[in-house]
């Protein structure tokens, strides 16, 4: 019994454990409800999925089965996020446990039970459950949002190196400003739903491309959308920049940036319903700074990454080419920030370029062209969030040597080929046309499938590494269960001394 008890606090009462358990239901759901889609409807698979489990797929339901789905693994993100953060960024202990207990209690109720009302028979009590599941997980986030009150004595500037006013951490503030947005935004599609039935009937965003006119409430859900992926890469962004311990002249331009970034877009998004027509003009111009801040900390990554490998090796007076092997040295922190570059390739470029070019270009193809192009760059940009977390968290769970460098490898390499293919694919109007188009939907398709291949088997060999590791009486979740809780400085305590606290960390 002490040995069950030990590993369910470690699965749902450490930073690691919650991290691991999220990412498992993640896979989990992925890799059954990946075989209703793709290539496995062609061989048979989705038939024997959905005999074996019992699914019921009215075609008339798709588009409500299909955001209850979104909405399911969207929440498992956001609470891997929130145990980021609340490991990470320094608060008391009772607001930690607080904040995970509730989020997970949240993610968790409204993963199962949303699933089980889509996919298996449209029992409303299971509805009512999935509703209450994405009510713990808002009020998790409003104690997030409590906890990282930036104007907070005990949670000061760490050092004369951090961006800040005053005393004021403006990375605490970030934080912060993209909780308190987060909160804003998902109220903003709350809303909406409360009127489904009423007013207001499903759909998805990628279907409404060519309607002349949108109703408020279709409106508002399209920036439901785009806002909370957004705010889940700003997120990211701030969480990669506590794990590279980003600072210097780099981190005080860059997170002001974030923080006037994060609430032009929040602004922009918000003003879809009222004032559509100048509503994406904001976006883009709140944008900028987001972009911009992400490459500095790109920059500032690297550069360190490269430094700490030189002085590994003992070379004073590296050559371009030493400096370059240095910075591939370790897969794991360089990957988190190239997928942060190539996104500029795939996602953004696109997008921009669809935005300049749109009733040109875009508006002149087939409806399905521009709709698969809309799906395809959505889809890309929340599979680059994806890695950076996988990432992420194989440097928490210690991967190291050779093991830590086919992993890392294998999930850039095999992600970017596939979001590669992808970008191909979805622009493929503008190099052929519909009659001479079959072999460039063959070969893409079939390199996105192995990209995205490779990558599933390499989550799957750690989370299998990690079950096994569970089952052993002295494996590695004891010592990460022994690790202390991050420290509470009292009210008297120096920025310096806090410092001190976390580097002992």
């Amino acid at each position: 019994m002490q040995a069950i008890s030990k590993r369910f606090n470690y699965l749902f009462r450490s930073t690691k454990g919650l991290v691991l358990v999220a990412i498992a239901l993640i896979a989990l759901v992925t890799a059954i409800w990946g075989t209703l889609s793709g290539p496995m409807v062609e061989w048979g698979v989705k038939d024997i999925t959905v005999q074996v489990l019992g699914m019921k797929l009215d075609p008339a339901q798709r588009e409500g089965r299909i955001i209850m789905l979104y909405h399911a693994i969207a929440m498992a993100v956001v609470a891997i996020e929130v145990y980021l953060i609340t490991g990470s960024v320094p608060m008391k202990p009772y607001e930690q446990s607080t904040i995970n207990a509730t989020i997970t209690a949240g993610y968790m109720t409204a993963m199962i039970f949303g699933l089980t009302f889509a996919y298996f028979g449209h029992n409303f009590v299971f509805h009512g459950l999935f509703l209450v599941g994405q009510s713990l997980v808002f009020f998790a986030g409003i104690l997030l949002a409590a906890a990282l009150w930036p104007w907070r004595k005990e949670f000061r500037v760490r050092g004369p190196e951090y961006a800040h006013i005053g005393t004021v951490d403006l990375e605490r503030v970030a934080f912060f400003v993209m909780a308190v947005s987060t909160l804003g935004s998902a109220i903003f599609g709350a809303v909406t739903g409360s009127y489904w039935g009423n007013g207001h009937q499903t759909f998805l965003a990628e279907d409404l491309i060519r309607e002349p006119f949108k109703t408020p409430l279709q409106r508002a859900i399209i920036g439901h959308l785009h806002i909370m992926l957004t705010l889940v890469a700003i997120a990211l962004t701030l969480l990669v920049g506590r794990w590279l311990d980003f600072k210097g002249i780099l981190h005080k331009i860059a997170m002001p940036l974030m923080i006037i970034g994060t609430i032009i877009i929040t602004i922009g998004v918000w003003s879809v319903v009222p004032f559509e027509s100048i509503a994406h003009t904001i976006i883009n111009v709140g944008s900028g700074p987001v972009l911009l801040a992400s490459w500095l900390l790109v920059a500032y990554g690297w550069r360190k990454i490269a430094r700490e490998r030189l002085a590994e090796l003992g070379i004073e007076n590296p050559t371009l080419w030493q400096r370059f092997k240095a910075t591939l040295h370790d897969p794991l922190k360089f990957g988190a920030l190239w997928q942060m570059v190539f996104m500029n390739f795939t996602v953004t470029i696109v997008g921009i370029f669809m935005a300049i070019k749109l009733d040109e270009i875009f508006r002149v193809w087939p409806a399905r062209e521009e709709r698969i192009a809309l799906t395809g760059h959505w889809h890309i940009l929340s599979g680059i969030i994806a890695t950076i977390i996988l990432l992420y968290y194989a440097d928490l769970a210690g991967l190291k040597g050779k093991i830590r460098q086919w992993f890392g490898w294998a999930v850039i390499l095999g992600s970017d080929l596939a979001f590669s293919a992808v970008s191909l694919f979805e622009t493929k109007r503008l190099y052929v046309s519909e009659a001479e188009q079959q072999p460039l939907v063959n070969w893409t398709m079939a390199l996105t499938d192995v990209g995205l291949g490779l990558v599933m088997a390499v989550l799957g060999g750690l989370m299998v590494w990690r079950l096994v590791d569970l089952f052993k009486r002295e494996g590695r979740w004891t010592e990460e269960l022994e690790e202390s809780a991050l420290p509470v400085p009292d009210e008297a305590t120096p920025p310096e001394s806090l410092q001190a606290q976390e580097v002992a960390k």
